[in-house]
């Protein structure tokens, strides 16, 4: 089969190369990818930035399969699989997506495709909306009638977090590009700030929770528009980069 690799750090170093069509385990679903999609995670992952080297490899990755998020059919299932059998169309994350074939855990990050969507929109859902609902249910608990500020509301998780939040019932603000405004509108965002405009966190609104996927304001600053029981969420780092007291933060947790 065809697959993208990257045998050594660096996006000019992806190369398309033959590899031995895997075979599922007793436990594993073997799927012919449809579509797959990239992530920001995949390109740190191809950039091997230091911090990340500890886990994916000092010299070389340790694993040189690229992508993620997958959509295909199930061409052949473990003797244990119950769930799914073949000719199934399905959609989920799994690290190697970008390829002929992949083999997934049967209980894991898999699912069947619902038939109203299409494969390419089933597979960028993987990561990108997974991390938006871990984020919103699994992490900040969300509930009806809450009031939820989304900080880059017009990205992958965030335009998954906006109708995410929504489907829980919540108020959402959404907070992004002037360019993007009518999109996370669109989206369901009953208010959106554009900030080049104006300083989310310099306003009277408190909110119950902030799901912030940018990092670009301090721990107090995000602090004071919360509600007295109210919680913020950080996932991943935006185009405009951390604020220099998270990355203290964040480090600080590695101190002994």
């Amino acid at each position: 089969m065809k697959a993208i690799v990257n045998c050594e750090y660096g996006i000019e170093n992806l190369r398309l190369r033959e590899l031995e069509k895997p075979s599922p385990n007793d436990n594993e679903v073997l799927v012919r990818v449809r579509a797959a999609s990239i992530n920001p995670v995949d390109g740190h992952l191809i950039r091997g930035g230091w911090p990340m080297r500890p886990m994916t490899g000092m010299r070389k990755p340790k694993n040189i399969r690229f992508g993620t998020d997958f959509s295909g059919v199930v061409e052949a299932i473990g003797k244990n699989v119950t769930d799914f059998k073949t000719g199934d169309e399905v959609f989920g994350a799994k690290n190697g997506a970008v390829a002929d074939y992949i083999c997934v855990k049967a209980d894991r990050a898999i699912v069947m495709k619902p038939s109203n969507i299409t494969f390419e929109q089933a597979g960028s859902v993987g990561v990108a909306g997974l991390t938006a609902l871990q984020g919103l249910r699994d992490k900040g608990n969300i509930q009806a009638g809450q009031k939820v500020l989304i900080n880059g509301a017009s990205g992958g998780v965030g335009t998954f977090a906006v109708q995410i939040a929504k489907a829980f019932g919540a108020e959402v603000t959404g907070v992004c590009s002037t360019r993007n405004v009518d999109l996370v509108k669109s989206i369901g965002a009953d208010h959106v700030i554009d900030y080049t405009r104006e300083d989310f966190t310099k306003t009277d609104q408190h909110y119950d929770m902030i799901y912030d996927l940018v990092g670009n304001h301090s721990f107090s600053e995000r602090r004071q528009i919360l509600t007295p029981n109210g919680i913020c969420v950080l996932a991943g780092i935006g185009g405009a980069g951390f604020h220099p007291e998270s990355w203290g933060r964040i480090l600080g947790n590695f101190k002994t």
